[in-house]
């Protein structure tokens, strides 16, 4: 099977959306409203010069993105150039063959610019929602990540597993181009996933939403060293964090916190995360995870932080629970108009990997 063609060796900046609703003027947008937003700031992102723009896949109360390729073809309906993906797809629980079919389309209507991140999940809703076990957990994303590449790689395919039924002969329509469509591996610290897309000659997506993004250097180093071995050629490395920009550094830290802060006191109960504190927040912005400032400021950070890690793309995960419209709105344009170009200046001074 050979390597999917890497991405363009510039450095690139998306967004990625985990479809969280949003209110405006105080008042909790429904649903609907919130499906049609993401539309609109798909439109925003493609207007101010980003590269991407990615949607997750989740089954929680407050998330609409459950059905992220359908929301993926009202955005290429409505752009022209803004490449559109997945910041997580859950393998584990999807059909490889529906799930081709999906994004072989988005390829076809958006002309050629569908992409997406596979991963195992970190929320596991899915699995009981689907009738998959916690038990398969990593042999169904094995199992699945095998036909699915097959499925891209492959112009027939005769596979049998564990966990669907056989397929004989099978050719999928529409086609992807020769060699399939860019898909990532998305990563929160397992050094097993870093090997597997190393294993598979895939590009690797770096899910850094808490502590120093420096921790992963080693990662990246084994990534880099596995593709090596296994004969592939070099792959794009990205990162995904989460964060907010602002006009000021006074004006953006104070807006995230007030939004942040619930939805980490959540996690800090269901999964044992740390409690928030004002204290712990300054750090995640000033060393940590937390890509939350000032166009200068943010720019400054995503530039070291791709110099440290070796990246080729950086995606900020701009929208949190209830956080209005307008700061969404207002980080889109700044990371577009601003951030971007300044990261780019930074970068050609002093390249990743220097």
């Amino acid at each position: 099977m050979p390597d999917p063609a890497p991405t363009a060796p510039t450095f690139e900046l998306g967004l990625n959306s985990f479809g969280e609703v949003a209110t405006d003027d105080g008042r909790l947008l429904d649903d609907a409203e919130t499906a049609r937003l993401l539309v609109e700031e798909a439109v925003r992102a493609e207007a101010v010069g980003l590269d991407i723009f990615s949607v997750g896949e989740h089954y929680r109360p407050d998330h609409i993105d459950t059905a992220t390729p359908v929301l993926l073809a009202a955005m290429a309906t409505a752009t022209r150039r803004i490449r559109l993906g997945t910041s997580v797809t859950v393998l584990s629980t999807n059909d490889p063959v529906r799930l081709y079919h999906d994004f072989s389309t988005l390829d076809a209507v958006s002309d050629g610019r569908a992409q997406l991140v596979v991963g195992r999940a970190s929320a596991t809703d899915s699995f009981p929602l689907f009738g998959y076990e916690l038990g398969d957990y990593e042999a169904l994303f094995e199992e699945k990540l095998d036909l699915f590449l097959r499925l891209q790689r492959e112009d027939t395919v005769t596979w049998s597993g564990a966990f669907r039924a056989p397929l004989v002969g099978q050719r999928l329509r529409p086609r992807m181009p020769t060699g399939g469509i860019p898909t990532w591996i998305g990563v929160g610290g397992s050094p097993h996933s870093v090997l597997r897309a190393a294993r598979y000659g895939l590009p690797l997506m770096l899910a850094v939403i808490g502590g120093r993004p420096q921790r992963f250097a080693g990662l990246v180093d084994l990534y880099q060293r596995a593709l090596t071995e296994a004969g592939h050629s070099p792959q794009p490395i990205g990162q995904h964090s989460l964060g907010l920009v602002a006009d000021t550094d006074e004006e953006a830290a104070e807006t995230w916190w007030q939004y942040w802060k619930p939805v980490v006191t959540g996690l800090a109960t269901e999964r044992g995360f740390y409690a928030p504190t004002w204290e712990r927040y300054r750090d995640e912005i000033d060393h940590g995870a937390l890509f939350v400032g000032s166009p200068e400021t943010v720019a400054r950070k995503i530039a070291r932080t791709a110099r440290d890690l070796r990246l080729n793309r950086f995606d900020l995960k701009y929208d949190i629970l209830h956080l209005p419209r307008q700061a969404r709105a207002r980080t889109i344009e700044l990371l577009g108009r601003e951030v971007a170009p300044r990261v780019r200046e930074l970068l050609a001074a002093e390249p990743a990997g220097a």
